[in-house]
């Protein structure tokens, strides 16, 4: 029997530039190569903004993934995207002919978006209108379908954490948008998410958010990333002295707290108390605005005794980069969803300090595989940071309440059960 044909969708390749949600759909799609059932087609957003290049050839807007085996670009070069509603502007021919031309050659049984950021929520209606029998799934990563605020839910006039949307709220923060076009926002991306078969939540924090936003709870799959797990347990570490070693992985953004966790390690230890030490391992600081850059920059320069900034690493890396550090630090200030650095840190046996909100909070136990601080607060963090440090028996303690993380082989098998479901589905109602 030929094997089933799933295609995922991605705002973004990691051959293009790294990133979690990224870095995850393609781990499934070359989990899911080794199924018997299935075989999955990976096609990603590139150009700009994410590369600096763009189409390799006028006119050509799908292209192989080189060295790569079902993977393909598509490329979104002169047309107009809204960041507002999602969409392009004006054009929608790279829905009507480009992308509508590569779903009637590849036919997939089931279409599976990672993420619609630079393509467009469109894309979803035009996979309806080219396949209409095929079941279409979709994995929420954050709430930008509900939050303009680049999907983070943060206030953008005081950084305060916002757990309630409206037009009005909205308006607030953008007031060069009316709260009737925020309602109009809201109205069309729903529209489109209503031909959406099955939603994925990998955080029950973020289900509840999209419930309450519109979306039925009946058409949600709670179900957390899977992982590539070491091929081996983590051994137990038998290192001398105190455990003092802190580690950060993630993008080097404003919403990833890497100030936070900066102005902890300069306001560390003032009594002469436990110090530790930092090993910095992420990138795009270039990218940010000159302000947050500038910060940055000054308190890596003030703390360079004792923060180690490492860059950018390859998935190959994690366990040697993990085995140098003893704690994990997330110390994000919007709420996450569910933090892959989580998983990946407890996979290798690593304790995590984090924020104590949305997705870390739910992912990390307080006090029995991790430590919680107060989300934002360089003062509760050097607290929580020295107390990490300076208890002894503490990290061990932790370490033995990490639960195992979610293998990438399970994931896979409840994936594929839930795309059959929706494929009986089909086939019944085709059939009255």
């Amino acid at each position: 029997m030929s094997r089933r044909r799933v295609l995922f969708v991605s705002h973004n390749h990691p051959k293009v530039r790294p990133g979690g949600a990224e870095g995850y759909a393609h781990e499934l799609h070359l989990a899911l190569r080794d199924s018997d059932e299935w075989e999955p087609t990976f096609l990603a957003k590139s150009g700009p903004p994410l590369s600096r290049s763009g189409r390799p050839h006028e006119g050509t807007y799908v292209t192989p993934v080189d060295g790569a085996e079902a993977e393909y670009f598509l490329y979104a070069d002169g047309f107009d995207y809204d960041w507002l509603f999602g969409s392009m502007r004006h054009d929608k021919s790279l829905y009507t002919r480009h992308l509508r031309r590569f779903l009637e050659a590849l036919r997939p049984d089931v279409v599976h978006f990672q993420h619609t950021l630079f393509i467009g929520y469109d894309a979803i209606r035009e996979v309806r209108r080219t396949l209409p029998g095929v079941p279409i799934v979709y994995t929420l990563h954050e709430f930008l379908p509900i939050c303009r605020a680049k999907g983070q839910m943060v206030r953008t006039m005081d950084g305060e954490l916002c757990d309630e949307e409206s037009p009005r709220r909205c308006h607030e923060c953008f007031p060069e948008y009316s709260p009737q076009t925020f309602f109009l926002r809201k109205r069309f991306i729903q529209a489109q998410f209503g031909l959406v078969d099955l939603f994925v939540a990998p955080s029950a924090m973020l289900r509840d958010r999209y419930v309450a936003w519109g979306v039925p709870e009946e058409r949600i799959l709670l179900e957390d990333y899977g992982r590539r797990l070491p091929a081996a347990p983590p051994p137990d570490d038998e290192r001398v002295g105190p455990r003092d070693r802190l580690g950060f992985f993630g993008q080097l953004n404003p919403y990833k707290g890497i100030d936070v966790l900066l102005e902890a390690m300069r306001r560390q230890a003032p009594d002469g108390g436990a110090q530790a030490t930092l090993r910095v391992h992420g990138a795009n600081l270039d990218l940010q605005e000159h302000g947050f850059r500038d910060r940055v920059e000054a308190m890596l320069a003030e703390t360079r005794d004792r923060v180690i900034v490492a860059g950018e690493y390859a998935p190959d890396q994690v366990a040697p980069l993990m085995a140098a550090v003893d704690w994990v630090v997330v110390p994000s200030v919007w709420w996450e969803n569910s933090p892959l650095v989580i998983q990946e840190a407890f996979a290798h046996g690593r304790p995590v300090i984090c924020s104590d909100v949305g997705g870390m909070a739910e992912k990390v136990a307080d006090r029995v595989n991790g430590l919680h601080f107060r989300v934002g607060d360089p003062a509760s963090l050097a607290e929580t940071i020295g107390r990490a440090v300076g208890t002894p028996g503490l990290w061990e303690r932790l370490r033995a309440g990490i639960p195992r993380p979610h293998a990438m082989g399970d994931h896979v098998a409840v994936l594929a059960a839930a795309y059959e479901r929706l494929l009986a589905g089909a086939s019944r109602r085709t059939a009255s």
